[in-house]
Parts: structure tokens; C-alpha cells; sequence
């Protein structure tokens, strides 16, 4: 029973719904019920509203700044990403960073633990021997009180839990008064419940009051949070249990623990802090140490780099006599070794192009001479006797096979000296591949193979030097045409969106993989020990590949023994593009459908022996007989050879 103005704070409620009593001089004024139900469904209706259209713009707002943000955030993503590739400075104080982070992390979280553990556990021991006391004082008090009317009763229960409230030893202390439920009510108990600065009997935890309420004389203690002022503080509960005029009540002495948690927090903010100034202080160590290991291996990267582009007088800075001026030492002297070898290499590649150059020119003169008494001997033939006519005839052919080695090696020497030129116009491949069938009818009449084209377009225009994309057909095809065995040759041109592509397939002796990787090698031939007695110079396709070089294409050589062989040339379509694909598959799709003994059904272009033609890579165009269009063949009589570079 409360008494009248002894109302303890928090006990009286108040009916916020409008329902129940109210206090006297109070006033309420409404409406009907339809009105009311009809003015709170408008308002709730408005409300719904607005808060729709609130939701609408941050959502918009959030849209926005996503769509800002986001490819900021990539890019820094994609910097962090390749910085973290390609610097190991930046990876070795990012990750020193990153673990010295993780170990104050982890050593702080134990000190804290540690420093918070010891402080709770100090202020618990104090909460509970001040507690033991203080309980003590006040049923002693209730004990030895005689009082017997309600005004004493008050005074002495106020009085002495006052004198309970107040600062204990270390920390603040306040109490929670409040009878036990469930027990006869006294004809003479006055007081239900007191408790210091507005608190109620709800700050206390649940089970800390049921671990009292079953207990007898035992001390129980709980961790709790209760409100001063506008603020939550932590503190520690204490329960007992005291009786008074014959009523048992639970007595609870709550300390402040809000010292020891801002002590806490300035502990761990000196934690933070140190932590924070410890991790930079390595970070910087680890950069500056970092600094003084990287530098040098940047440093010889960027020599290196300088010496593979040519520059061979770079060298790397030296300091000191530790284990980087050492290696900077040996750098620098294996760098010198290298410029040297490099020289003398140099030097001899230019005093052989040089003499090679010499000697042809100075040849030229005296091959010419030669060649006018070999031509005048040759057509006099017929009036020697056998021997010197077959010997009139050696010269003769020798002499022509010597001029057209001395051409090669001329314009080898060109292209060793650099001076080599490109003069690429617009042209139609297709006409320029159909020319050169034209001009090596004779020699696919004399090996009886024929010569088939296959060209999806009537017209590709590309931009090429007419010149050099002849001698380059001309070469492939004569090399066809001799190793072949007399089997067809089938010539393909195809182009894409870039570049285009032309394909001479031959059915012949064939060659490994080993041999097409040297087939354009400077006087390579399949069999070494062989009699050039067939064959070019050995130049031809070294030739054709330097040709092609300079129109930045691809000139690629495939075979297989007894299934041919295929040369494929892919060109640009517009001079300074790149190729990325050719048009024309390498390995052909008719492997193993001409094995030796096949035939084809072709078209005689001229059935009758022809002389033969001068050997290939002179360059020189040769008269074929009737005239030539994409698609015809030209058969002959059968010849036989080995795969060689020419």
C-alpha cells in the first residue's frame, strides 16, 4: 500500500490511450468514434505517402552516388592491383604494414581484455565486502529499532538507507529497496519499496532477483546498466536479503563502474594510439630498408632494358662494398663483356656483308666477260667435236647458274646493308599469282605436274611491291614445282577483314618438322652431302623471307614426309596494319588424301616436253605458251628432287 505522498517514483502509471481514470482536475475533449477513425485514416494515409516518396529519393540519392562512385573505387581497385603487381617495394611494406597491424590488433585485444578483467575483478571485490558490511549496519539497525507508528517507521527506513547511499571507498554506490512478492502483508507495514536517485526495481536483472528471492542468507551480484540523467552506466548489482517489522525485503547496492570504464577507454585509446604510431614507424623502416634493396634491382632492370635496346655503354651506378655493390660490380663487367663480344661480332658481320658485297660487284665484271665467250663458244657447239660441244655446253649452263647466284647474294647483301626499300602500290594478288603461273608453265610442263588455283574472289587488292611478291610466288612455286614429283600443286588465295592469303601446296617427297624450321635458312638443303646439280642458288627463300619481312607479313612453311609440303605468305591488306589471323590454314585439310600414285583430272595446258626453265630465285620471268587463267593446270613430263631452301 502506497501512502499518500510517499508515492515512490516510477510506481504511478499513466493511461497514455486515453482509457481508464484519470486524476482529478484533469480534462479530455474528442470527437465521435467515426469522426476520430476517419481523421486517423486521412493522417496515416498522408504519412504512408510521404514516407513513399522520402524512401523514392534516398533510394534515387543512394542510385546516384553508387553510380559515381563505383568506377572511382575500380580504378583505385585496378591501381592498388598493378602497383601490387610490379612493385615489390609497394607489396613488402604493405604486407609488413598488414602484419604488424594484425599483431597489435592481436596484442591489444589481449591487453585490453586483460586490463579490463582486472579492473572489473577488483571493483567486484570491493562491491562485495562493502556490501557484506553495509547489509550488516542496516539489519542491525532494523533490528535493534522500536518503533511502532507509521511516521517512525518511515523516518527509520529512509534514514538508514540514506546513510547506505552515498560514496563508498573507491566507487559510487546507490540503492534499490524493494519487499519481497508473495508474502503476507503485516497489519503495520508501511513501506513497499525505496530506491535512491529515481531508480526502479527493473534495473535489476531477472535472475540476479530470483537467485535472492531463493536464497537465505547468501550475497548474490550481477553486471547491470541503470540510467543517470540522459546517460546508461555500467555497474555492478549486489543483492541481499534484510527483514524489517516482520516483512522480508530485498535490498540491492548498485556501484558505479563509470571510472573504471572511462580508465578502460583511456587505456585503450592509448593502445590505439601507440599502435597507430608503432605501425607507421615500421611501415616507414620497412620502406626505407626496402628502398635501399629495391633501388639497385630497379636500377639494373632499367640497365638491362637499355642494353637490349642497343644502348651497350650503359652501366649501373656503384656505392659501397656491400653485397649490391658487388653485384653491381659484376653487372657492370658482365655488361662489358657483352658490349665487347657484341662489338667484335658486329664488326665481323660487317667486314663478311661487306666482303660479300665486294666480292659480287667485283665479280659482275669479270662474269660478264665470261659469260660473252661462253654464249659465243655455245653457239658455235656445233662445229666441235663431241667432247668440247659437251663442254661448251657445261660452261654455258654453269655460267648462267653462277650469274643468277651472284644476283642473290647481290641483293642479299642489300638487305644485310639495310638499304633495301619498299615501293608498295594497290595491286590485285589474284592477277599477280595467275602472271606467275603463266610465267613457270614451262618448268611445271617439264616436271609434269599441274598447276591448279583457287581463289574464292576474282579480285583482292592489296598493298604490296608488284616486284618482290612475284620473285616471292615465283619461288614458292618453282620449289614446289621441283620437289613435287610431278603431282599436282595447288595454289590458294583467300583474304579477311585485315590480311590475305596465298597457299602453295605441293604432294612431293615432303620435309620433317626440323627441316621446315630451317627451310628459309641462307644455303640449307634437306641433304648436305647431295650435288647441287638441282636446285637455285640456296638463296630463294631466304630472299622471299626478307621480302616479306619488309611488307610485315608472315611467311610460314609446313610438311610432312611422303604427304608435301605447303608454304603459306600472308600480307597485309593496307601497309602498317596487323596481322592477327591469316586467312589460309597452315596445316592443310588434305593430309593423307594424296599419298604417292594419286591422280587428279586436269587440264593440259601444253602436253608436249617443254625446255626447261632457269632455275628459281633469279627473280627473272619466264615465257609460257598459250595464254593462262585462274583455274587451269599445266602438265608435263615427271621430275624428281629433294626439298631444299632455294
Amino acid at each position: 500500500m502506497v501512502e499518500p505522498g510517499l508515492a515512490e517514483p516510477g510506481l504511478a502509471e499513466h493511461d497514455a490511450a486515453g482509457t481508464g481514470t484519470f486524476e482529478p482536475g484533469t480534462a479530455r475533449h474528442h470527437g465521435g468514434p467515426a469522426a476520430g477513425w476517419h481523421a486517423v485514416g486521412f493522417r496515416t494515409r498522408i504519412w504512408v505517402k510521404r514516407a513513399r516518396i522520402v524512401g523514392v529519393r534516398v533510394a534515387r540519392l543512394v542510385r546516384m552516388g553508387a553510380t559515381r562512385l563505383l568506377p572511382g573505387i575500380r580504378y583505385l581497385l585496378r591501381l592498388l592491383h598493378s602497383k601490387w603487381r610490379r612493385s615489390m617495394q609497394f607489396r613488402t611494406v604493405l604486407t609488413t604494414l598488414m602484419l604488424a597491424i594484425m599483431s597489435f590488433a592481436a596484442v591489444g585485444a589481449y591487453l585490453s581484455n586483460q586490463i579490463a578483467n582486472n579492473l572489473f575483478q577488483e571493483r567486484l571485490a570491493q562491491a562485495e565486502s562493502e556490501t557484506r558490511y553495509n547489509v550488516k549496519q542496516v539489519q542491525d539497525t532494523f533490528d535493534g529499532a522500536q518503533v511502532t507508528d507509521q511516521s517512525s517507521v518511515i523516518t527509520l527506513v529512509y534514514d538508514t538507507l540514506n546513510a547506505v547511499e552515498g560514496r563508498g571507498s573507491v566507487i559510487q554506490r546507490r540503492y534499490v529497496f524493494e519487499a519481497m512478492p508473495e508474502q503476507t502483508k503485516p497489519r503495520n507495514r508501511w513501506v513497499e519499496s525505496r530506491a535512491s536517485d529515481q531508480l526502479t526495481i527493473s534495473v535489476i536483472p531477472p535472475e540476479l532477483r530470483k537467485a535472492v528471492q531463493d536464497s537465505g542468507k547468501d550475497q548474490f551480484w550481477a553486471s547491470t546498466e541503470f540510467p543517470v540523467g540522459t546517460e546508461d552506466r555500467p555497474g555492478i548489482a549486489v543483492g541481499n536479503k534484510v527483514t524489517f517489522n516482520g516483512t522480508v525485503y530485498e535490498l540491492y547496492l548498485i556501484y558505479d563502474l563509470n571510472t573504471a570504464q572511462k580508465t578502460l577507454d583511456e587505456i585503450q585509446n592509448v593502445l590505439l594510439a601507440g599502435g597507430a604510431v608503432l605501425a607507421l614507424l615500421i611501415g616507414a623502416v620497412a620502406w626505407y630498408v626496402t628502398r635501399n634493396v629495391v633501388s639497385p634491382v630497379s636500377h639494373a632492370a632499367l640497365v638491362s632494358e637499355k642494353l637490349a635496346a642497343g644502348q651497350l655503354q650503359e652501366r649501373m651506378v656503384v656505392k659501397g662494398e656491400d653485397e649490391v655493390a658487388r653485384l653491381g660490380a659484376s653487372f657492370n663487367h658482365m655488361a662489358a663483356s657483352l658490349q665487347e663480344q657484341i662489338t667484335q661480332l658486329a664488326t665481323l658481320s660487317q667486314m663478311q656483308q661487306r666482303f660479300v658485297s665486294d666480292v659480287s660487284h667485283e665479280l659482275r665484271t669479270p662474269l660478264t666477260t665470261v659469260r660473252m665467250a661462253a654464249e659465243v663458244l655455245y653457239d658455235a657447239r656445233e662445229d666441235f667435236d663431241p667432247i668440247n660441244k659437251r663442254s661448251a655446253e657445261l660452261l654455258y649452263n654453269q655460267v648462267e647458274r653462277f650469274q643468277s647466284l651472284l644476283a642473290d647474294l647481290l641483293e642479299i647483301s642489300r638487305f644485310d646493308a639495310g638499304v633495301a626499300t619498299l615501293d608498295a602500290e594497290p595491286g590485285d594478288v589474284v592477277q599477280l599469282v595467275s602472271h606467275v603461273m603463266e610465267g613457270v608453265a614451262p618448268v611445271a610442263a617439264e616436271y609434269g605436274s599441274a598447276v591448279t588455283l583457287n581463289a574464292p574472289q576474282d579480285s583482292i587488292i592489296v598493298d604490296m611491291d608488284d616486284r618482290r611478291i612475284d620473285r616471292i610466288l615465283r619461288n614458292l612455286i618453282l620449289n614446289a614445282l621441283e620437289h613435287g614429283e610431278g603431282r599436282p600443286v595447288n595454289i590458294s588465295v583467300a583474304a579477311n577483314g585485315n590480311a590475305v592469303a596465298v597457299a602453295v601446296r605441293d604432294h612431293g617427297i615432303g620435309m620433317t618438322p626440323a627441316e621446315a624450321a630451317r627451310v628459309f635458312d641462307r644455303f640449307w638443303r634437306a641433304d648436305p652431302a647431295r650435288a647441287r646439280t638441282t636446285g637455285g642458288s640456296g638463296l630463294g627463300l631466304s630472299i622471299a623471307a626478307e621480302d616479306t619481312k619488309l611488307h610485315n607479313g608472315w611467311l610460314q612453311a609446313w610438311g610432312r614426309k611422303g604427304s608435301g609440303a605447303n608454304f603459306r605468305l600472308t600480307l597485309p591488306l593496307r601497309q602498317g596494319d596487323a596481322i592477327t589471323k591469316s586467312p589460309l590454314q597452315l596445316e592443310p585439310v588434305d593430309v593423307g588424301l594424296h599419298g604417292a600414285g594419286s591422280e587428279r583430272t586436269m587440264l593440259l595446258l601444253d602436253p608436249s616436253p617443254a625446255p626447261r626453265a632457269e632455275a628459281a630465285g633469279d627473280g627473272a620471268g619466264r615465257a609460257g605458251t598459250g595464254t593462262n587463267n585462274p583455274g587451269t593446270a599445266r602438265t608435263g613430263t615427271t621430275g624428281t628432287g629433294t626439298k631444299e631452301g632455294s
